[in-house]
């Protein structure tokens, strides 16, 4: 199956896990999904793939699929819980970081056989991981600002929904590619791979940010099974 492929089948399921999360558990199942897709993108955004000619990393859906939950999270309960969200995933990164370089200081033994794997791709996490970190404490606060902000001035108009939802979600995912590729990737690759790494992960973002509209417009008619 080509890159291409993949890349439709893989927005189309993480956007959709965001709906069945929705619908069977309620904000929580949001929650969940944030977290999920912090902690795995950042391992698949150490990925570099080539999509239609364009060199970029595996972790743009997954990790552009959060802002879906952060925006559903704005639009159905407020932006308590959109930032709820936002400090749950920061809070477990912050884990994942402490985690994954306690593993590292295991000494293997003799029956080892992935600890050098291990090495490679949690290597690469405390960049990684700090990169993302401030890329998206400071781009989902910006998109929950910018969702309510554009909701003040136009109104609670469904029609409108649309407009906040990829307003908010294509400036704050901007903001977020800057920081991110800079300090996860600067300095890592030429800079002409760099520089196509940082186009095409905005890109990809706002391609997904696109096709996440009618996936909002469904989750706002979800009366989802709400879990204590």
């Amino acid at each position: 199956m080509s890159n291409e492929l993949i890349f439709i089948f893989t927005v189309l399921v993480y956007l959709g896990s965001v709906l069945v999360l929705y619908r069977i558990f309620g904000r929580n199942g949001l929650f969940a999904f944030a977290i999920f897709g912090t902690i795995l993108g950042n391992i698949a955004v150490c990925k570099c793939i080539d999509l239609f000619g364009l060199s970029t990393t595996a972790g743009n859906v997954l990790y552009a699929s959060t802002f879906l939950v952060t925006d559903i999270l704005s639009e159905k309960y407020g932006k308590k819980d959109a930032r709820r969200a936002v400090l749950y995933s920061f809070s477990i990164m912050l884990l994942w970081l402490l985690g994954t370089q306690m593993i590292l200081l295991f000494t293997p033994n003799t029956n080892d056989f992935v600890s050098d794997s291990l090495q490679v791709v949690f290597g690469l996490v405390p960049r990684i991981t700090i990169a993302s970190l401030i890329g998206f404490i400071c781009s989902q606060n910006i998109d929950v600002f910018l969702y309510h902000f554009i909701w003040e001035k136009t109104g609670d108009d469904k029609s409108k929904l649309w407009l906040r939802n990829n307003g908010s979600t294509l400036l704050s995912q901007a903001v977020d590619t800057v920081i991110f590729t800079f300090l996860a990737f600067w300095g890592t690759y030429p800079t002409d791979v760099f520089l196509s790494i940082l186009f095409t992960t905005y890109l990809f973002k706002a391609l997904v940010a696109l096709f996440d509209t009618p996936f909002i417009y469904i989750a706002r008619k979800i009366k989802p099974k709400e879990v204590i």
